[in-house]
């Protein structure tokens, strides 16, 4: 496929290294990736180190693009939004013209929560979060359906929640 999806995923890039952590960076990480919302001095304690250190090492991993962003995880029936469904989507062209700009549309739908290119059977995988069935229809017949270039669409949906959002680096 000819489709590379980075920050921007329009834009051509090379492949970045692997940035090489050490065992404090890889505290670090843990210990935020459990808690966002942690301040430089509990970060700091938590990893035995002292706040100056912990702060640098902090930014030295957001300019390098090992930390991409905070976040907060929110349980989608409280707010609403119960239905959970992948859609599995091949395109009739796999060019990068009609691929990006296929990316671009997708990008922009709110109900698309998560958007991945993959292997196999299927180019691409969403993941739609919306109130009910009757929006998710709505969804796919008047949002996802309007979009060019795509040649099959397979929606499978959420029943439940076992794991999400859990760390990369235990």
């Amino acid at each position: 496929m000819v489709y590379r999806m980075q920050k921007d995923a329009l834009k051509e890039q090379a492949p970045q290294p692997v940035l090489p952590l050490d065992e404090k960076d890889k505290a670090i990480l843990r210990f935020i990736q459990s808690n966002a919302k942690a301040t430089i001095r509990e970060i700091a304690a938590n990893v035995h180190l002292s706040t100056t250190p912990v702060h640098e090492r902090i930014k030295r991993m957001e300019e390098e693009g090992v930390i991409l962003q905070y976040a907060t995880l929110l349980n989608h029936t409280r707010i609403n939004k119960g239905l959970m469904a992948i859609c599995y989507i091949s395109l009739k062209e796999h060019n990068k013209r009609s691929g990006g700009k296929f990316i671009k549309t997708i990008s922009e739908m709110s109900e698309v929560i998560e958007f991945y290119i993959i292997s196999g059977a299927f180019d691409f995988m969403l993941k739609i979060v919306v109130e009910n069935m009757d929006d998710y229809y709505n969804f796919h017949v008047n949002k996802l359906g309007q979009v060019d270039n795509i040649a099959q669409v397979q929606s499978t949906f959420i029943m439940g929640v076992i794991k999400a959002g859990q760390p990369v680096i235990s």
